[in-house]
């Protein structure tokens, strides 16, 4: 009995002792411990993504790639091959494992070193919250502390899943969801039980046990993972020797782009991060642009494919450098894959290097692509470039254009001929990175959301985005707003203007100044609708002249225009004001909506990480029935301010006079908060102190201002849709074409546009619209001294070519034409609606005057009701004019 009393206060003595000491030391450490109720609002660093309106991914910011998963999207073999492998008993222990210490403690005590660790699930996820990974018994002891606080503060499914979204597991992924894409390119739910066990092996060393590291240890791990779930019969033996029989294959998967818009991708980013601050990387959020990824895809072939097209037929360049000449020794296949490695390539073009030139033909190796052929077809453009007005004679063999050793630049063309699946056959050919550079922009005029946008030839090889912050000068693009305040001040499509020189003497200059056609051909008295269908520089003029200079710069305001980017002279008729693309594409907006001022915007929402929407857009849109006519701000309501003009000069809230455009990021690529305000989708700010899981009250819908009448929107569209198909009776001679006559390929009546181009063609233009979308596409070069020249005919093509000086109807029209194919290759073609007070009446061609005749010399033409013609044309008028009628 005195044995088993004294046994009995010696074991009372030590659980005092242990208790005191572990009190002790929980006090010794209490200071250093974290707060680990955080870990119930914890939010995981996920990085931000850009997506399409329709979903598809554009980019991804972050250093750490991550996606969360829900308990109730984790497989259950990876719940039971980390319990398996890393906590057998993580449903009974408190936290920590008491026999797991006793055994790191027995190891420890015979090697005096901490070779093996002790540590639960639990701990695991303390550590990775709140410690370092350095052993060390002090941290131990924290870390059990932290767990048993975690446990009481937190159910075994809550601790599961912080871990399987929070621990490292090699290459830049954190958490299994972002591993399983990592390493097989799957979500986790899609991996069988061998990838499981893969990936379920990675906690104990990411770096040297994931399968791009080493297969052989990789493969190790994971048969030691499926014995342990074997042992505890999570898996049966079929199970196991089936899983184990299965190849590890497995390579790195970076984030899967969807959707190549890197301009749309940086505008996003730059807007996110000035609101939201760095927390914008880390915190999760998807970010849904307006952009379509049909739109977009068409915008950047068509963009690109034309500006590539512009820069070939002005002549070749000749090669990026010389690997070899033709009498050294050839590089060797591994030689010239490392040279061409360090070579990036741009989109559509590749780096290739020539290894054979025959006749008609070339060897080259390509980048990613290995041994290709360039024939005849993909090379005979390549006359020699001499300056941006001469090409060299065409080439009549490949040694003309290429030798072997050359690094060059190849991409893959159309053929003629189809595949297999119908679709036109692809070759590759020879190319260049092209000097000049394009910018390109579609958006709904309904609202303003960007549908799609090109800032440049490629981003890697420019981040400068043209599309929102190049102010180019505009050429006669700016004329149809012109024409605009013309019809608003009493003029009709049937107005005649005088198609005669120009001569105004400068007395300050000691010149004349001497506006002329392009061509230098003058009608005399010509009807408005042909003077800017086909874009006639001197009645452009005499139009200005009879509104009014500045009554014309006050009305421009209306589009969204700055007054101060609005040269104060009559050179403003012939283009020398100065937009972005965004802006122009934003103006002719009105006319293809009806008349209402309307925000360009490109973020349609933001997403939490958990579905949780923390914005959404509200822009402003066009009203679309009667209800809503009330509410719609009008500016076009007459005013008795002292201005002369005969319509209100009020401009959009948006138009104030600064030297920035506060549409979109014009400033710079990574704007500040204040630029940033200016920017932002029309509704009201979210900060990051509203980054929540709560969903906002859906937003009240507000209505666009009306800047001018739905009646000028629609003769002005009259005049824009002659710009393609012109008009007259061309078996009787008397037939005329619009600027944009290229248009006509797409056979559709319900679309018009205006071409642009300025002095020298140093900047072109094409801006139109169609059913609901408007387009604008400019080229030209970053470079304001250099123009885009001239060509010759390339007798080694065909009939299809574009030869002469460089226009807004050669050089960049091509490229709205190609997109407009695919943007409403599935809308029908719209019916004409006249809007109310329009009316039709017969008209003489010559005068403009009414007609009782029904030839070829009359046609009928529109009018607000009221400003028709009243007097007939008479038998003996001549000349184009009549005795009675006006000619500006």
């Amino acid at each position: 009995m005195k044995f088993i009393k004294r046994l009995f206060i010696f074991f009372l003595v030590c659980t005092v002792l242990g208790v005191g000491t572990i009190f002790g030391l929980y006090m010794y450490v209490k200071p250093s411990l974290p707060d680990v109720a955080t870990l119930k609002d914890v939010r995981l660093q996920t990085p931000m993504q850009v997506f399409s309106q329709d979903g598809k991914l554009i980019a991804e910011y972050g250093e750490k790639r991550r996606i969360p998963v829900s308990f109730s999207e984790i497989p259950q073999n990876l719940i039971n091959a980390l319990i398996a492998t890393e906590d057998s008993r993580f449903y009974e222990h408190p936290g920590f494992d008491p026999i797991g210490i006793v055994r790191a403690a027995f190891v420890v005590a015979i090697s005096g070193h901490a070779k093996q660790g002790a540590s639960t699930i639990t701990q695991q996820l303390a550590r990775n919250f709140f410690l370092t990974d350095k052993k060390s018994i002090m941290r131990k002891i924290k870390e059990i502390f932290i767990a048993v606080h975690i446990e009481h503060l937190l159910t075994k499914n809550e601790i599961l899943q912080l871990y399987i979204n929070k621990i490292f597991l090699g290459y830049r992924s954190y958490g299994f969801g972002a591993a399983a894409q990592v390493y097989f390119g799957k979500p986790l739910q899609d991996l069988d039980l061998s990838q499981i066990a893969v990936l379920a092996g990675l906690p104990k060393a990411p770096s040297t046990l994931n399968p791009i590291y080493s297969v052989t240890r990789a493969r190790d791990r994971r048969d030691t993972v499926l014995q342990r779930m074997l042992e505890e019969n999570y898996i049966t033996q079929q199970q196991f020797n089936q899983a184990k029989a299965e190849p590890v294959v497995a390579s790195y998967h970076p984030a899967e782009i969807q959707l190549h818009a890197p301009y749309v991708a940086e505008m996003a980013r730059a807007w996110a991060v000035a609101h939201y601050g760095d927390e914008a990387y880390t915190s999760g959020l998807n970010i849904y642009t307006t952009v379509t990824a049909k739109l977009q895809k068409a915008a950047n072939n068509a963009a690109i494919d034309n500006l590539l097209n512009y820069d070939e037929r002005h002549g070749y360049r000749g090669p990026q450098r010389v690997l070899w000449q033709p009498d050294q020794t050839p590089f060797t296949q591994d030689q010239i894959q490392a040279e061409l490695k360090n070579t990036p390539t741009y989109g559509k073009l590749s780096p290739a290097v020539v290894t054979a030139v025959n006749d008609k033909s070339a060897t080259v190796w390509v980048k990613n692509h290995g041994q290709q052929t360039i024939i005849w077809d993909g090379m005979n453009w390549a006359r020699k470039f001499v300056t941006d007005d001469r090409q060299g004679p065409a080439p009549t063999s490949a040694d003309d254009i290429l030798a072997v050793g050359q690094e060059v630049w190849v991409r893959k063309v159309d053929t003629p001929k189809v595949d297999q699946d119908n679709f036109p056959a692809k070759m590759w050919a020879l190319s260049q990175v092209p000097n000049a550079n394009t910018a390109f922009v579609a958006m709904n005029p309904e609202n303003g959301a960007i549908l799609a946008l090109v800032g440049g030839f490629n981003y890697v090889h420019s981040k400068f985005n043209r599309a929102t912050q190049s102010i180019r000068q505009v050429g006669s693009s700016i004329k149809p707003f012109i024409y605009s305040d013309a019809l608003n001040s009493g003029m009709t499509l049937a107005t005649l203007i005088n198609d005669a020189p120009i001569n105004k003497w400068d007395k300050s200059q000691g010149t004349a100044w001497r506006p002329q056609n392009s061509p230098p051909i003058y009608l005399g008295p010509t009807r408005l609708r042909i003077g800017l269908a086909q874009s006639i520089n001197v009645m452009a003029i005499r139009v200005l002249r009879a509104v009014g200079l500045e009554n014309v710069r006050h009305y421009l305001t209306r589009f969204g225009f700055k007054l101060n980017h609005l040269p104060d002279s009559e050179t403003i008729a012939l283009g020398a004001g100065s937009l972005t693309p965004v802006r122009l594409a934003q103006g002719y907006s009105v006319f293809a909506n009806g008349g209402y001022f309307v925000k360009p915007f490109f973020i349609s929402k933001i997403v939490g990480p958990y579905g949780d929407v923390l914005y959404q857009a509200n822009p402003s849109v066009v009203c679309q029935s009667k209800d809503c006519e009330a509410d719609v701000p009008d500016a076009t309501k007459p005013q008795t301010a002292a201005t002369g003009q005969t319509g209100d000069t009020a401009q959009p809230a948006d138009a104030e006079n600064n030297d920035t455009d506060n549409q979109l990021n014009t400033v710079a690529a990574q704007p500040s908060a204040a630029d940033i305000d200016k920017i932002i989708p029309p509704t009201a700010l979210v900060n990051k102190d509203e980054i929540s899981q709560t969903t906002p009250v859906p937003p009240t819908p507000h209505y666009a201002e009306r800047v001018i009448s739905q009646q000028n929107a629609f003769l002005v569209r009259q005049m824009l849709y002659s710009n393609i198909w012109g008009g007259g009776n061309w078996t009787k001679g008397t037939g005329w074409n619009g600027t944009g006559w290229r248009a006509q390929v797409l056979h559709r009546r319900d679309i018009g546009g205006k071409t642009g181009t300025t002095n020298d063609s140093k900047d072109t233009w094409y801006n139109g619209f169609g059913p609901g979308i408007v387009a604008t596409a400019w080229v030209g070069f970053d470079n304001h001294g250099r123009d885009l020249g001239r060509t010759t005919r390339n007798p080694n093509l065909g009939k299809a070519q574009i030869s002469g000086a460089e226009s807004g109807a050669k050089t960049a029209e091509p490229a709205w034409i190609d997109f407009m194919r695919v943007a409403l290759k599935d809308h029908p073609e719209h019916e004409l609606v006249l809007p109310p007070h329009i009316i039709r009446v017969r008209i003489d061609r010559a005068t403009g005057l009414l007609t009782n005749k029904t030839d070829y010399t009359s046609m009928f033409e529109y009018f607000v009701q009221g400003t028709q013609p009243t007097e007939y044309v008479s038998d003996s008028s001549s000349d184009n004019t009549s005795a009675t009628e006006q000619i500006f």
